[in-house]
């Protein structure tokens, strides 16, 4: 299991990880050899027990029912100094702002961030979305809606964006930004 999660560029489901070990260990679904999802789960927390207790360098996390190895949080400023190792671009202000918006308001459009920024945001959601920070999630009345990305989420080290501090009652309401 540990090495099947080494090499998933994605988060992996027990279920998935069962289905492989079973179909590798020669099992058919009417086989009581079958690898049951909830053995892998169990074998799973213990994987992410044991690399807690012995202070590994990385972490084995689960979220919404899938699991993905980490670098240790607490190792994020060591790793982080080696992969970025004087490359490092920071986001301008502008670039701050607009995620700012799109994070706690998506999806929302172009014109809507523009609305609460006060400014042409075009240049900078192209940066954003070229860097992988936001996405195209959809159109309304001919607009593209963006929204985070999941590299967002692991750039600010969060499972979710309910996560995110409380900030939305400082926007304005979108309803109040087309009016």
């Amino acid at each position: 299991m540990e090495s099947l999660l080494l090499v998933s560029d994605e988060p992996v489901t027990a279920e998935d990880l069962a289905r492989v070990l079973s179909a590798v260990s020669g099992s058919t679904p009417d086989d009581p050899e079958l690898i049951s999802v909830e053995a892998v789960r169990a074998e799973l927390q213990t994987i992410a027990d044991e690399f807690t207790q012995r202070g590994s360098g990385f972490e084995l996390r689960e979220q919404d029912d899938a699991w993905r190895l980490f670098t240790r949080r607490a190792n994020s400023d060591v790793v982080e100094a080696k992969l970025l190792d004087g490359t490092q671009q920071r986001l301008s202000r502008a670039a701050l702002e607009t995620l700012a918006v799109i994070a706690y308001r998506q999806p929302c459009t172009r014109a809507q961030v523009a609305s609460v920024r006060g400014v042409n945001c075009d240049g900078v959601i192209r940066t954003l979305n070229l860097r992988g920070l936001i996405a195209e999630v959809g159109e309304t009345g001919g607009a593209h809606l963006y929204s985070t990305t999941e590299l967002f989420l692991e750039q600010l080290g969060l499972d979710s964006l309910k996560q995110l501090p409380e900030l939305a009652p400082l926007l304005p309401n979108i309803e109040d930004i087309d009016d």
